[in-house]
């Protein structure tokens, strides 16, 4: 890790989640990831490689499928990146076909005949990893985050120390893991990582109490902290529930500036945390700046959290403003 690494921060926008091969063969990306920096000043991109499989319980990933971008897209959207001025972290990540969470893939810890075991699972999840940690470092990418809110596989010690020795003969950058929500004290395996990192989806009344336990887990670790996921819909109520994508009532632009003002300032008040990966930001799919007062999901264009994140990018280019 370079000490211009570990002393940036990662003012990043989650950039086109679940695309699929060969969507940048068009040119609305570009375009997307150019509104994306102008409104609201960000200096990187996390770019997430999903791969899928069937359900919770099984035991093969799809990595190389036309439902997965390849290494053409992921080298195309860090030059572009780099075009623009950006930072690019590479998340590996898997979702299931039938709907369920991530978090709920598990298996039994000890193996029983006839019955999917993580034996199984951990080569094919270990493989599309690799196969990211290849991308990462064919586009120099800055960091690379092998894995995405699993809760359900973060005790297995043993597999993940495998997987990022695996990874690091591949890739020679920063790693870190992106623990979900409450998460980041319960892993054992944050020694073998660069930076700690955690889905910052904190009701507004509870940043505070999280941030300093996290900053405590970052302390004992001895490592670097970021948030490789936060952010809230513009629903009602959604600054109480940001996690949550179904929660809420009609749309609500001020519920989710109120959250970004609550997030960011609390960030500035905390120089341990490195980075804040805000979710996120559609790459095919986004929609034009006049619709944001109608749109309640996460995306922050045409809303005023985008003035939020603007003000808050402007505070980190002068830390002697920060609070």
């Amino acid at each position: 890790m370079t000490p211009d690494t570990q002393e940036a921060f990662f003012n990043a926008y989650t950039f086109g989640f679940c695309e699929k091969c060969g969507f940048t063969r068009g040119q609305s990306w570009k375009w997307s990831m150019e509104e994306m920096a102008r409104t609201t000043g960000c200096n990187a991109i996390i770019l997430p490689v999903c791969a899928w499989q069937d359900h919770a319980y099984s035991t093969q990933i799809d990595s190389v499928s036309p439902d997965v971008m390849d290494e053409a897209d992921v080298a195309a959207v860090c030059a572009h990146a780099r075009r623009l001025g950006l930072r690019v972290i590479l998340k590996a990540m898997v979702n299931c076909r039938d709907g369920y969470w991530r978090a709920y893939i598990r298996f039994f810890d000890h193996p029983v005949p006839t019955e999917p075991g993580w034996e199984d699972w951990f080569p094919s999840w270990t493989d599309h990893v690799c196969r990211v940690a290849e991308m990462a470092q064919a586009a120099r990418a800055d960091m690379l985050c092998i894995g995405c809110e699993m809760v359900g596989a973060d005790h297995r010690d043993g597999n993940w120390r495998r997987l990022i020795r695996q990874v690091r003969a591949r890739y020679d950058g920063p790693l870190t893991y992106n623990c979900d929500k409450y998460q980041e004290d319960h892993l054992t395996w944050w020694d073998a990582l660069d930076f700690i990192s955690s889905s910052g989806y904190y009701p507004i009344d509870e940043i505070e109490e999280n941030f300093a336990r996290i900053h405590q887990v970052s302390v004992r670790a001895g490592k670097p902290f970021l948030f490789m996921e936060c952010g809230c819909p513009s629903r009602q109520r959604s600054q109480h529930r940001p996690n949550d994508w179904r929660f809420g009532g009609a749309t609500d632009l001020q519920a989710q500036k109120e959250w970004y003002e609550a997030f960011t300032r609390a960030i500035l008040r905390h120089p341990f945390i490195r980075g804040a990966g805000w979710w996120d930001w559609p790459a095919t799919r986004l929609y034009p700046e006049a619709c944001g007062p109608d749109n309640s999901g996460y995306c922050t264009y045409g809303k005023p959290a985008s003035e939020t994140l603007r003000h808050f990018s402007a505070q980190l280019s002068a830390p002697a403003d920060k609070e």
